[in-house]
């Protein structure tokens, strides 16, 4: 099979398995390796310890599988119907991030890109021609060490944003991404075009200032960093105030995007996003403050928001319901 009939085969077989959108790039390096390693240099990551592991493999797919050869990369949109954090909280609530809400991704993406795996291995064993369904791949979703949304960008399922998020121009940003390493020779797709422009609302939507420049993330003061991965006792004193209502990550630079306005939709996607998910969107500040692991474990079954310890959900609801009764 040609690696042009391959892309075309890989597309289908991915919409097959349930994911939105596909695209495919090759295996060499992004040229990202010196943007990471300034990034992590400056302190950026924060207490993210684990962004430095491993950190010369996240530009190049051919560390991590040998023979790599294409990298094909996965999209399945999370947008539910619950509310974002642009609208007041209600009181005594506390807001919860939107990729938080439904089922964990890591699951179920996992399953879905092992699944066109042995599609596309089928597929090859039945079809004539050289190639056959002895080929290696390598399942990628989140945790691997690749930079994922600049691999996503270059085989044209978005651009990077200036938050730094995926932007895919009919979509917006609420996606989730896989990828498969492969030994295969695919065809490329092509990247498009950044149609930021000069909007910049992402950046001045912050409430905390997280963005020192366009494209790129101070992790130290961004939100979803300090209520997600933070593991102090305490918010930093400076930022504590900003966090506002937000419990378990932030979706402001994300929902004053205009490609999210105007094209995201609710997403039909009820093995990730099921119709319950919105009412993971507030929680009781007065209940989650009294959380024990017990109580974290019922509430979070089968949710990414496990994440984040009990203490820290303590810590996060108490200092919501001290910005709920704060003069400002």
């Amino acid at each position: 099979m040609s690696p042009g009939n391959l892309n075309a085969l890989v597309k289908r077989l991915a919409r097959e398995a349930g994911f939105w959108r596909a695209g495919v790039t090759s295996a060499a390096p992004v040229g990202r390796a010196d943007f990471l390693h300034n990034w992590l240099v400056a302190g950026h990551a924060g207490k993210m310890d684990y962004l430095a592991r491993h950190a010369e493999l996240r530009d190049d797919p051919r560390r991590l599988l040998d023979g790599a050869r294409s990298v094909i990369c996965l999209a399945a949109d999370y947008r539910d119907a619950g509310p974002d954090d642009r609208e007041p909280c209600p009181a005594g609530m506390g807001y919860v991030a939107r990729y938080a809400r439904g089922r964990d991704y890591h699951d179920v993406l996992r399953k879905r890109a092992w699944r066109l795996v042995d599609r596309l291995r089928e597929e090859l064993d039945e079809g004539k021609g050289d190639s056959d369904g002895s080929f290696d791949a390598r399942v990628c979703v989140d945790t691997a060490p690749l930079l994922e949304r600049e691999f996503a960008a270059r085989a044209g399922l978005g651009w990077i944003g200036k938050n730094t998020m995926l932007i895919d121009p009919a979509s917006g940003s609420y996606c989730f991404l896989a990828e498969i390493v492969t030994t295969l020779q695919i065809a490329p797709d092509r990247p498009i075009e950044d149609h930021c422009g000069r909007c910049r609302r992402c950046l001045d939507a912050c409430p905390t200032a997280a963005f020192p420049q366009s494209g790129v993330m101070d992790a130290r003061r961004c939100i979803s960093y300090l209520t997600i991965e933070l593991r102090d006792e305490h918010l930093p004193s400076d930022l504590a105030g900003p966090i506002g209502s937000h419990l378990f990550g932030c979706d402001i630079c994300q929902s004053v995007c205009p490609f999210n306005e105007r094209f995201s939709e609710v997403t039909g996607d009820e093995q990730l996003v099921p119709p319950t998910a919105a009412a993971r969107a507030l929680l009781p500040l007065a209940e989650v403050a009294e959380w024990d692991r017990e109580r974290r474990v019922e509430a979070l079954r089968g949710s990414a928001a496990k994440r984040a310890k009990p203490e820290m959900w303590r810590r996060n609801a108490l200092n919501a319901q001290a910005n709920a009764k704060s003069p400002e």
